[in-house]
């Protein structure tokens, strides 16, 4: 940090004109200063302006996808793939795939930029905020993205010990946060056992954290390869795993991980120290006779035996919850399950109570598709045929009114909200449970969730991508292909604009062509307009990127995309950073992903940020990969999740005065574009989902 006297800061003070051009820089990405930030830089002498300039602009830059330079093949788009004729578009088409040059090398001058842009504001924080906004991320009560954990690990390893109290509190709710949390303090020397100790109370709480200070997947998903860990590092593990209680049979779930582990940890030299560990790895490793506590259940239930499972769950109040929809289905006597769930609803967890509550609600909809979310550090939905049989209204109403009373008795534990203003638009916003899988994005959101779109009528997709080296492996080339599907309301395939059909004869849409190497970089554009698409009996719009020579977007330099929302899409750049409503880093394990689906008749996007499959069908485009499109389509625009709406109502029901009819008239606003909005996800996941 540069230090100034009062007696030179007068001379090398900020110059106004300096401080104008870095405002119209940051305006042409979008973004201008909040009154008390920009009061804040005046302030400044150039050479500590410069130090804060520089790297926000950067990042500014990176965040809006403007730190890259774009060259599509047709440089003239949209208006030159519109107007070009058919065999010229083929030429150079073919030119390019026989010898992977952009025929056009000349930027095509343009009128100005014409869209009037709603700047988005960088407003002045401090060091409480920051360590706040830390602090509500590790004690969400829900998985946390990838991007989320790395801050967590830089903030960690760069706060003294003496200060870390501020920022870890006394109990991590979220069991794989907690295990990452403790393998960072270890990895940076931070931890002791008393610090650590308060985070495990089971045995898969331990193995979280074997897990994540190998660097593994702390979700358990996927196997992981341990470390080879120290001496004193394996006493550290065994004797957390020693306090634990009914070790064996948790362990048991996770047998074969447990073995490898154990061959590293070599309990049998500490068995006179870790007596309980050394029995249960020995009935691990010789497949000992051990009664589980699930096998029980299962028993009970297989033999219609309600009362018996009624007993056995009431021990376990979580897995009651999950069990619920069974138990009822089961029993012609279904009041005894809600009598019995009422005895114990109050020790279960508040994410879980939101969603039986969700799904007792919504039951007897009988959506076409049930849709699960499949555990794992890339986001894939499955969807299958909704087989199920019905539940009685009455039993569903009771189990609603049973799960908002237990709520409503636990959020009125917490302070006052005063006057509570819920804005309506958050039913189209869903709950933040798990956002493991999330990709990092200018703007990110909970699966599902439903953004309305901003003023004009055209749609501009895009993508980049790079080859090169991806921790000093070649990518050889790489084609990524950036498409869109249309169907009509009843997800019945109309046409695709994609590298096979540059534009439609029906409507107005265009592909900015196909690139098949990027060396230094290559992009594609698609324009959609919205009026002439709703005219031809369109409605849907499946947004896809496809990796075409087969590699997974984990494995390049840098590959993202995102979409605008043109008023006058023949002016200004191609790429217009200031008009970008989103931009996505896609970095899954995948090679086919769906970022977005648009509603054209409601004029929502749909957030989808999802994987197809690992495998995708061969050719990776459009044509081959149709019939799970479909599939995700339909599932994601029929989902049926909590959403914040309720949840917010919740507490404005158990910790509010009064219901206020605008935010102006409230003391707590819970908006989508003031006050604690959707895309707080960490203050949602810390502060509410309690």
């Amino acid at each position: 940090m540069v230090k100034y006297s009062a007696d030179t800061a007068d001379a090398k003070r900020l110059p106004k004109g300096y401080l104008a051009a870095a405002l119209r820089n940051l305006q042409g990405l979008g973004y201008t200063l909040s009154p008390a930030l920009f009061r804040a830089v005046q302030k400044l002498p150039r050479e500590a302006f410069e130090q804060l300039y520089y790297p926000m602009i950067a990042d500014v830059k990176r965040m809006v996808g403007a730190h890259v330079n774009y060259a599509p093949l047709f440089p003239g788009f949209p208006e030159q793939v519109m107007q070009e004729d058919e065999a010229e578009l083929y030429f150079y088409a073919m030119n390019h795939y026989y010898t992977w040059e952009v025929p056009y090398d000349k930027p095509i001058q343009k009128e100005p930029l014409q869209d009037q842009v709603t700047l988005k504001v960088i407003d002045l924080g401090s060091l409480t905020e920051f360590r706040t906004m830390i602090r509500q991320l590790i004690e969400a009560r829900g998985s946390i993205s990838a991007e989320d954990q790395k801050d967590i690990d830089a903030v960690i390893a760069n706060t003294p010990t003496a200060e870390l109290d501020e920022l870890l509190p006394a109990e991590i709710p979220f069991k794989e946060n907690a295990g990452f949390v403790a393998a960072s303090l270890l990895k940076h020397e931070k931890a002791d056992v008393a610090r650590i100790s308060p985070y495990f109370t089971t045995a898969t709480d331990v193995l979280r954290l074997a897990v994540a200070w190998s660097d593994g997947d702390v979700s358990l998903a996927l196997p992981t390869r341990f470390r080879k860990f120290k001496r004193r590092e394996r006493r550290l593990l065994l004797g957390l795993l020693e306090r634990c209680q009914t070790i064996t049979e948790d362990m048991l779930r996770y047998r074969e991980r447990w073995i490898r582990l154990g061959e590293i940890l070599h309990p049998s030299e500490y068995k006179q120290r870790y007596v309980r560990s050394e029995e249960a790895f020995a009935i691990l490793r010789n497949k000992k006779a051990f009664t589980t506590f699930n096998g029980s259940v299962e028993l009970a239930l297989q033999y219609q035996q309600l009362w018996t499972a009624l007993d056995l769950l009431a021990q376990r109040p979580g897995e009651f919850a999950r069990r619920l929809a069974k138990l009822l289905r089961m029993t012609r006597e279904p009041e005894y399950v809600v009598m019995a769930f009422r005895e114990v609803a109050d020790q279960v967890s508040t994410p879980v109570l939101l969603q039986v509550k969700n799904y007792f609600a919504h039951q007897r909809e009988l959506p076409e598709l049930r849709v699960f979310f499949p555990k794992g550090n890339v986001a894939k939905a499955w969807a299958t045929p909704n087989t199920l049989p019905e539940i009685s209204e009455e039993d569903c109403r009771d189990m609603v009114d049973l799960c908002e009373q237990t709520l409503v008795a636990r959020f009125a534990a917490q302070p006052s909200l005063g006057k509570v203003y819920v804005d309506e638009r958050l039913k189209n916003y869903l709950v933040p449970f798990s956002q493991r899988s999330a990709s990092k994005a200018l703007h990110t959101l909970v699966r599902g969730s439903r953004i309305p779109m901003a003023e004009g009528n055209t749609v501009r997709f895009f993508c980049w991508w790079k080859e090169g080296k991806m921790d000093g492996t070649p990518t050889g080339r790489v084609d990524i292909d950036l498409s869109a599907v249309m169907y009509d309301e009843n997800w019945r395939y109309m046409e695709h604009i994609s590298y096979t059909n540059l534009r439609s004869a029906q409507y107005r849409a265009v592909h900015s062509g196909d690139i098949v190497t990027a060396p230094y970089g290559a992009s594609e554009f698609i324009d959609l307009h919205i009026p002439s698409i709703v005219e031809y009996g369109g409605r849907y719009v499946v947004a896809t990127l496809h990796s075409f020579t087969g590699q997974p977007y984990c494995n390049l330099p840098e590959c993202f995309t995102g979409w605008m929302m043109r008023k006058k899409p023949g002016s200004g750049e191609i790429y217009e950073p200031a008009t970008v409503a989103n931009k996505i880093d896609v970095t899954a394990d995948t090679q086919l992903a769906v970022p977005v689906i648009l509603d054209l008749v409601e004029r929502t996007v749909i957030w989808t940020d999802l994987s197809l499959t690992r495998d995708p069908f061969y050719p990776n485009n459009v044509e081959a990969n149709q019939k799970g499109m479909v599939i995700i389509g339909k599932a994601m625009t029929s989902l049926k999740k909590p959403d914040l709406y309720d949840l917010f109502t919740l507490h404005a029901k158990a910790r509010g005065e009064d219901l206020a009819a605008s935010p102006q008239e409230a003391d707590t606003v819970f908006s989508v574009d003031q006050g604690v909005t959707p895309y707080h996800i960490e203050q949602i996941m810390a502060e509410y989902v309690v």
